[in-house]
């Protein structure tokens, strides 16, 4: 069983920044990918940060220069830092793990519960 649990969502003026947090418990063998998705009233849900195993990133150009992706693979966890917040980064934020829960299993994708993330113009 792995379970995701996200925090540190809420409500933002324009301009400020917001941390997030999302850790994995469970049976793990080995994270591929941690990455971070978004889903704006009446939009598709899009990947905006992700992060592997390798320490490589990459950033959707919408939060490019304004969002930073982080892991601690010991604590099996991931943190965006958000600033220069926008209206438009109002969404819903889920994390994403690719796991394998035994040296035997394939990999899976798990999500968090997701978090509100509101900017205030």
């Amino acid at each position: 069983q792995v379970q995701l649990v996200e925090s540190g969502g809420g409500l933002v003026q324009a301009g400020g920044s917001l941390g997030l947090s999302c850790a994995a418990s469970g049976s793990i063998f080995v994270i591929s990918f941690m990455g971070w998705y978004r889903q704006a009233p009446g939009k598709q849900r899009e990947l905006i940060a992700g992060i592997t195993s390798s320490d490589s990133t990459n950033y959707a150009d919408s939060v490019k220069d304004r969002f930073t992706i982080s892991r601690d693979s010991a604590k099996n966890t991931v943190t965006l830092q958000m600033n220069s917040l926008k209206p438009e980064d109002t969404a819903v934020y889920y994390c994403n793990f690719a796991v394998a829960t035994t040296v035997l299993s394939p990999i899976l994708h798990y999500w968090g519960q997701g978090t509100q993330v509101t900017v205030s113009s």
